[in-house]
Order: structure tokens, then sequence, then C-alpha cells
């Protein structure tokens, strides 16, 4: 197994609402896809959100609810540590909840929202990110 990902599945009650809710972020679908499957592309990987019921039936899990810590975020890493802040303070606007407000840490600034569906993502900025041309992160 090469060391990669390529595709992050997030199980969601309302694909469309989920969907809008991404795009007003900024982010922008692929073009592949359907009504219940629908993909963004982030540059090498693809995050598809699909009805939650649908995941669970096609994994064998025997729920579909999910409560308390994950163990599990999305991270959204920013460029200038204003966009945090900005990123945050959108995603209240679309009804996300804020879980930990944006603010600042010891390796920079960074704050964490829970989506519609309850999906942990975090927004930080570290001096020590660095991206190349085709805005990937370099490690």
């Amino acid at each position: 197994m090469r060391q990669r990902l390529n595709l992050i599945l997030l199980g969601v009650a309302d694909v469309q609402r989920a969907a809008t809710f991404y795009e007003a972020l900024g982010w922008r679908r692929a073009r592949a896809g359907h009504d219940e499957f629908v993909l963004f592309d982030l540059g090498g990987v693809a995050l598809a959100l699909q009805p939650r019921a649908a995941f669970a039936a096609d994994a064998g899990a025997d729920t579909v609810t999910c409560t308390g810590f994950p163990g599990f975020a999305l991270a959204y890493v920013a460029r200038q540590p204003e966009e945090v802040q900005q990123i945050m303070a959108r995603a209240a606007q679309l009804g996300a909840v804020i879980v930990k407000p944006a603010s600042r840490t010891a390796w920079g600034h960074a704050g964490y929202f829970r989506d519609h569906d309850g999906h942990l993502i975090e927004v930080v900025y570290e001096d020590g990110w660095h991206f190349d041309a085709n805005d990937n992160l370099v490690l």
C-alpha cells in the first residue's frame, strides 16, 4: 500500500445541505458525482459527501449516529493568521458550531468548529507550514 490517502468520505444527514455549506466557505464541487455523492477536489485528494445511513450500510456499521469526541478532525492550514478568524466567522454565519474560538496559540493561531453533521474541523495557522506553487502543503 502506498503512503497516501485518495478519498475522504464524510457521512452526512443531508448531502445537498452539507455541499452548500462547503460551497459557501469557498470550495468548488468537482464535476463528477451526483446528488447523493458530492465530490470536492482538494488537489490530489477528494472529499466525498454521502448519506450517513448509506455510508454506514456500505461499511457494515451498526449505527448511523456519532456522539462525543471522534478522535479525528479535518484541518485547513491558513496562509495568514487573520485568515483563521475570517474562516471561523464565516463558518459560524453558516450555522457551524464553534467548538474552540479562533485564538492565539503557542504555535500560531487556531480554532475548531463542527459542521452541520458534527464533523470537527480545525482552522490553523503556523509559520512552519509551507506551500508549493500549486498550493499543496510541503512537508
